[in-house]
């Protein structure tokens, strides 16, 4: 085989063919995250459903790394989600949100243990907390204790297609001045010291794990299990028509990573791309610069 004058081996193929597989490879590593609740995650522990369940929807979805992004769309006709943040937000980031959720937002802080959504639900006025105690359900469950139904839910446009949630090591809402909409069955205590065993200083009763809150125009829905949005829960009922209601008529859905690790680095370098109008003309000379030299050496000859 002949490419231009040059000939070309077998060898030669089967070297290039290795590189066109790494160069896949890497592209897909690049493309992707391994973080929990990630995105770009397609594993067990994943919430790139999420984002296929905001696709199946007419709402365009973003991907914020920043909370200025929150002020790129329409606050009424938007929801953003914050699935179980890693470090806090500051006060300017905060306000950003508040002004988000008071201008007509809806926002959804989904989080069990880790005390960044209680400390951002304090600084945005909002009333509901979340207890960080494990809840457990011995007789309402999914596989163990650990994994419990929660099997009371209130007619609301949220929960208009959800009859259950099926939980994942949850906490639980401490409801306050908000309105709850789904409630553990009567058979679910928390588990104060942790042994996995209904104790005397433990009662069965039902508690709150969503609640929704009016703050200004907007509205903050509170969830005590971030992982009913990772892949392998999103199936389990009815996990993903709840999500699909969060989702609901909005004509834009942030999925807010600004305070997580999810940084694949083919997404960054997109969304740097898609910013500049600078680089994005310097990829287009790159671009017709490199079709030109490959047009001056000729084209195949078998």
């Amino acid at each position: 085989m002949r490419i231009g004058s040059r000939e070309v081996g077998y060898p030669h193929l089967l070297a290039a063919g290795l590189l066109l597989t790494m160069l896949i490879g890497v592209g897909i590593g690049a493309s992707t995250s391994s973080s929990t609740y990630g995105a770009f995650n397609p594993a067990w522990d994943g919430g790139s459903g999420v984002r296929d369940v905001a696709a199946d929807s007419p709402a365009e979805t973003t991907i914020a790394y920043n909370t200025t992004d929150y002020g790129e769309a329409k606050a009424s006709q938007s929801v953003a989600f914050v699935i179980s943040p890693e470090t806090g937000y500051t006060d300017a980031e905060s306000a950003r949100i508040e002004s988000f959720v008071r201008d007509g937002g809806t926002l959804v802080v989904a989080d069990d243990f880790r005390p960044h959504g209680n400390a951002l639900l304090t600084r945005l006025g909002a009333s509901a907390r979340i207890n960080r105690t494990p809840l457990r359900d011995d007789r309402h469950q999914f596989k163990s204790g650990a994994l419990p139904i929660a099997t009371q839910t209130t007619s609301d446009s949220l929960t208009s297609n959800v009859d259950q949630l099926t939980l994942n090591h949850p906490a639980t809402v401490a409801a306050n001045e908000s309105t709850v909409l789904v409630r553990s069955s009567n058979f679910s205590y928390r588990d104060t010291d942790g042994d996995e065993e209904l104790d005397e200083s433990e009662s069965l009763q039902s508690y709150p794990v969503v609640t929704t809150e009016r703050l200004g125009a907007g509205e903050v829905v509170v969830v005590s299990d971030p992982s009913i949005f990772i892949n392998s829960m999103l199936e389990q009922p009815d996990n993903r028509a709840f999500t699909a209601s969060l989702v609901g008529s909005h004509e834009t859905v942030f999925l807010d990573f600004s305070h997580t690790k999810e940084r694949p680095p083919l997404q960054i370098a997109l969304r740097t791309l898609r910013d500049s109008a600078s680089l994005q003309l310097l990829f287009g000379v790159v671009v017709v610069g490199a079709l030109a030299l490959i047009s001056r050496r000729g084209r195949f000859e078998l």
